[in-house]
Formats: structure tokens, C-alpha cells, sequence
């Protein structure tokens, strides 16, 4: 579920150029030598072939979920080791039925494609661009930081909302298309499993759709994993003029930015 934005090429979206070649991020693996030392192997071929399907989606050219699954936990454990934090973006496209059902599953599919350029070209080479399921689109950033993560995921969902997708070859009718964005964080204080950081990101996409769609949701700077009410007033008893002092700190370096954590 999200707002549009940008797209690229061919007739699936106009007026835009494209800035990155398709299948951006190749998945990393070792490539098969001939067994008999020959320069060339068919079959070798054919094995580097088939080991990029497994993990491509076959409509838009991105990663399948397959393939996010692991570069995902491979990214988690770099932050453990680095501290640099990992983000993670769930994009899903807005009253997408409505696309399919006025235009037919044609026209839908051109909307896919042309979303997936526009996640291409708004993210970087080194990002995992991966098509989640349906019309929802996931994208693991490394090593970002939260203000980045939030100009990057702005910038996706403004390129789909821009974007000018077509029913058909004649251009004669244009779709209009927008996404919602939910963004999580492993690091900085918020530390997930896989599983988890899927589901916080998630949930901030489901609050972005609540508050209107076609806008970025992530948990305010600082924000925790619920606990009880005796617990916070243990917490406020120890820890409440440090407590204070950081939130304070917080609000001064976040002056200039809005981290009401819905994007607007």
C-alpha cells in the first residue's frame, strides 16, 4: 500500500529519465568455472542463468522475497558488528484494486513495472530493491541512518506520485497512481530480529494508509518497545532528570526536521 511516484521508461511511465539500469543490485555469488578449463561452457551458462531467476522477480526486474529474506539478515548482523544502522522501507500502492478493476490486470502490471523503475532510480546501487508481493515493495537501505532513510523514502514516494503511468501503448489514458511508506530502524538504540523489524516497518505502513495515504510513517526518534505502566513510572523514578536532559538534547537537534513520524 502506497503513493506513486516517479517512473522511467518505455510506456509504462513518461517525462522522466531513467538514471539506473534495471536489476540494479545483483545478488553476490561465486560464478562456476568449467570443469575441463574451457574459456566458455554452455552449461555454466546456463547455471549462472537460473541462479539469477531464483532470486528475481520475473515482472519487474527486482529481487523476489527470497532473496530479501537473506540479504536482510545478512545486513541485520553487519549492524551488530558495525553499529551502523540498517533501515528498511515497505512501500504499497493505493486502491491498486482500482487499478485492475477500471483498467484491467494489464494495465496494473504496466503500474508494477513502472513503480519498480521509480524505486530504482530513487535508490542507491548498494540498496535491495525487492518486490515483497502483489503491489507491496520493500527496499533494505545499509548503513543509513535515520535522517537519510526519511529523505530516501520521501523521495520514492514523491517519484511514484509524479510519475505518469499509461493503460496501454496509446497513451491516451493516464493512471494515477500514489504509495505509503512505512520505515524501521536495526540500530540506533532499536534493535530488531528479521521477523520484528519486518513487523515495525509494517506497522508504520498500515499508520500511513490510516492517516490518508500517500505519506511516510516511522516511529518518532527515541521510541521504544511498549511496557507496562508500573514499569515507566519505576523508569521515571530512576532515570527522570537524565531522561529529561536527552529529550531535550533530542528536541534541539531535531529542530529543524519533522519527526512526528508522519512525514508531514
Amino acid at each position: 500500500m502506497s503513493e506513486g511516484h516517479t517512473s522511467d521508461s518505455a510506456p509504462d511511465a513518461m517525462n522522466r529519465k531513467t538514471h539506473s539500469s534495471p536489476g540494479a543490485l545483483q545478488p553476490q555469488m561465486c560464478e562456476p568455472r568449467c570443469p575441463v578449463g574451457e574459456s566458455h561452457c554452455a552449461i555454466i551458462d546456463e547455471l549462472m542463468e537460473l541462479r539469477q531467476l531464483v532470486v528475481t522477480d520475473p515482472l519487474t526486474g527486482l529481487f523476489n522475497v527470497r532473496h530479501f529474506t537473506a540479504a536482510l539478515e545478512q545486513e541485520l548482523e553487519r549492524t551488530q558488528r558495525t553499529g551502523i544502522a540498517t533501515a528498511l522501507m515497505m512501500i504499497d500502492l493505493d486502491f491498486f484494486k482500482r487499478v485492475n478493476d477500471d483498467w484491467g490486470h494489464e494495465a496494473g502490471n504496466r503500474v508494477l513495472r513502472g513503480t519498480a523503475n521509480c524505486i530504482r532510480d530513487n535508490t542507491r546501487k548498494l540498496d535491495v530493491q525487492c518486490r515483497y508481493g502483489g503491489e507491496e515493495f520493500a527496499v533494505i537501505l545499509p548503513t543509513t541512518e535515520r535522517r537519510l532513510a526519511i529523505q530516501v523514502a520521501e523521495r520514492v514516494r514523491a517519484a511514484i506520485a509524479e510519475a505518469v503511468f499509461y493503460a496501454d501503448d496509446e497513451q491516451q489514458q493516464a493512471i494515477p497512481v500514489t504509495a505509503s511508506i512505512g520505515l524501521a530502524w536495526h540500530g540506533n538504540g532499536q534493535w530488531h530480529t528479521r521477523q520484528s523489524l519486518v513487523e515495525e516497518a509494517d506497522a508504520q505502513l498500515y499508520r500511513a494508509k490510516e492517516s490518508g495515504r500517500n505519506r511516510v510513517c516511522y516511529a518518532q526518534a527515541g521510541s521504544q518497545v511498549a511496557v507496562s505502566q508500573g514499569e515507566k513510572d519505576l523508569l521515571h523514578d530512576l532515570f527522570a532528570p537524565a531522561d529529561d536532559e536527552a529529550q531535550n538534547a533530542d528536541a534541539d537537534d531535531d529542530s529543524s526536521w519533522d519527526f512526528d513520524g508522519s512525514g508531514h
